[in-house]
């Protein structure tokens, strides 16, 4: 059987998807993964991906292409082409899966599985209903269920990526500890004054630092790490940036991609949370994590990309010092 899973989203949005993506794989002879350009590098990452499809669909992102009768016309000859004989289309608990399966259907699709909270007609022909409060991860691993792919014997339904190279040249010997200054959207970021208290905190409790970012996060690292931490800013391809979150004692993370790669690789998160989302639904999932920031606050489930409360207190409030104890706390705990 020839099976496609879609998840159009971002990067750690296509990482929660893994353990969903392994279910299906278990029952297929051949899994493709079709998934926008801001997750295709996690799609190569995942264990049981065959194959990958990427395009850019006008209804998920901050900025969605216009919609072009001769883009659509290419995905459906390329999802025509192949000759898939199941779907299971994920999306988060707020997206409707409905547009992909018109297309899906146009396509030729055998049979087409989602999670929907509106009426689809005749576009799904299993309609799954999502219990409340499940973390992304599970919801997938429930929607793959509801069409029939359960996970293989012996796997745990964590988050899992392909083994990731050795970094040691990027990091230097000996332990270490990684934040991440980053995020997707101003309104999930520890400020960067903030960040750079705890690089100097951590430094002088004896921890080495290694400081990470994308190539537009140069400034940004250089900023935070100070001259006190190793600076990878730009210098990481997702591949490498698994293997250096890999061999960290603890990852410093907002909500945001690098988070969830850390839960893939199996590190402990620090988690500085913005409640603009639920963490019950976004936390890093299946790996020892202490959540910091006021999940009560007034910017909670906005779903906002700019925080909408003057001075960011949900995470601003959160010091350096409130930083350093939750490492301490969760190397304390991964020790024997």
């Amino acid at each position: 059987m020839k099976s496609l899973v879609v998840r159009l989203d971002s990067f750690g949005d296509v990482l929660l998807a893994g353990p969903a993506v392994r279910a299906v794989a278990a029952g297929s002879a051949h899994v493709t993964l079709l998934c926008g350009p801001r997750g295709a590098d996690a799609a190569r990452l995942l264990p049981g991906v065959d194959e990958v499809l990427v395009w850019e669909a006008p209804w998920e992102g901050f900025d969605p292409p216009p919609v072009r009768p001769a883009d659509i016309d290419d995905l459906l000859g390329r999802l025509r082409a192949g000759a898939y004989d199941t779907a299971l289309v994920l999306t988060s608990f707020h997206q409707s899966p409905l547009p992909t399966a018109l297309l899906l259907r146009l396509a030729g699709v055998g049979r087409i599985g989602a999670d929907s909270v509106d009426h689809p007609g005749r576009l799904l022909d299993v309609r799954h209903r999502r219990q409340a409060g499940r973390h992304e991860a599970e919801a997938a691993l429930d929607t793959a269920a509801a069409l029939g792919f359960t996970a293989p014997p012996g796997d745990d339904g964590r988050l899992r990526v392909l083994p990731p190279p050795d970094t040691s040249g990027l990091t230097g010997n000996g332990p270490y500890v990684v934040l991440h200054p980053g995020a997707s959207a101003p309104a999930r970021a520890w400020s960067p004054h903030r960040c750079a208290e705890a690089v100097a905190l951590l430094t002088d409790a004896g921890h080495r630092v290694v400081v990470t970012g994308g190539p537009a996060e140069t400034g940004l690292t250089r900023r935070v790490g100070g001259g006190l931490a190793v600076d990878l800013g730009g210098r990481t391809t997702p591949r490498t940036l698994a293997g250096v979150l890999r061999m960290a004692d603890v990852v410093i993370s907002a909500n945001t991609g690098p988070a969830h790669l850390a839960a893939a690789v199996g590190t402990p998160v620090v988690s500085l949370f913005a409640p603009v989302v639920p963490a019950g639904r976004w936390a890093p999932y299946g790996v020892p994590v202490i959540l910091l920031g006021d999940q009560s606050a007034p910017c909670a489930d906005t779903r906002a990309l700019t925080c909408p409360v003057p001075g960011h207190p949900c995470l601003d409030e959160v010091t350096g010092q409130d930083v350093v104890r939750a490492v301490h706390k969760l190397i304390q705990e991964r020790q024997p």
